[in-house]
C-alpha cells in the first residue's frame, strides 16, 4: 500500500474553520526545535502557545507542510513558520475544546537525518534555545 498522507494538517485547517465561525479564538501548541521559527523569548519548556485568530495573524497560511503568518509579539511584528509535524494541539481558548496530536520528538529527529539530501552528517543541533542580553 503506498503512503497515506498525513491527516493532520486537514484537521488543523478544520478546528481552525470551526473555532472561527463559531467565535471563538484558535490556538495551537509547538513543540520548538531548530526548524521552528518563533520569537524564542516566549519559549517555554521547548514550547510555544500560539494565536490563530484572523485578527492576530496577517498572511495566515496552513498548507499540508507547514504553518505561517505574521503577527505582533510585544508591538513587534515577526514572521512565524512552524512545521505541521511540531504541532503538539489545537484548540479553543474560550472553551478548550479541540484535538491533540501524538508527539515524539525522537521521531522528528529521525526524519531531520532521513531527509539529509546530500547524504552528510550536520552537527547535531539542540533544541535547546539560548538567550541573549539585548540593549
Amino acid at each position: 500500500m503506498p503512503d497515506v498522507p498525513s491527516n493532520k494538517p486537514y484537521l488543523i485547517r478544520a478546528l481552525h474553520q470551526w473555532c472561527t465561525d463559531f467565535g471563538f479564538t484558535p490556538f495551537i501548541a509547538v513543540f520548538v526545535d531548530a526548524r521552528v521559527e518563533v520569537p524564542m523569548e516566549f519559549v517555554k519548556n521547548d514550547e510555544i502557545v500560539l494565536n490563530l485568530s484572523l485578527e492576530a495573524c496577517h498572511q495566515l497560511e496552513i498548507e499540508n507542510d507547514y504553518i505561517a503568518f505574521q503577527a505582533r509579539f510585544g508591538g513587534v511584528p515577526r514572521k512565524i513558520m512552524v512545521p505541521v509535524s511540531h504541532v503538539l494541539a489545537i484548540y479553543a481558548r474560550e472553551n478548550g475544546q479541540g484535538m491533540s496530536f501524538p508527539f515524539d520528538a525522537s521521531k522528528i529527529d529521525d526524519l531531520n537525518l532521513t531527509n539529509n539530501s546530500d547524504g552528510s552528517s550536520d552537527k547535531p543541533k539542540t533544541g535547546r534555545p539560548s538567550l541573549r542580553v539585548v540593549k
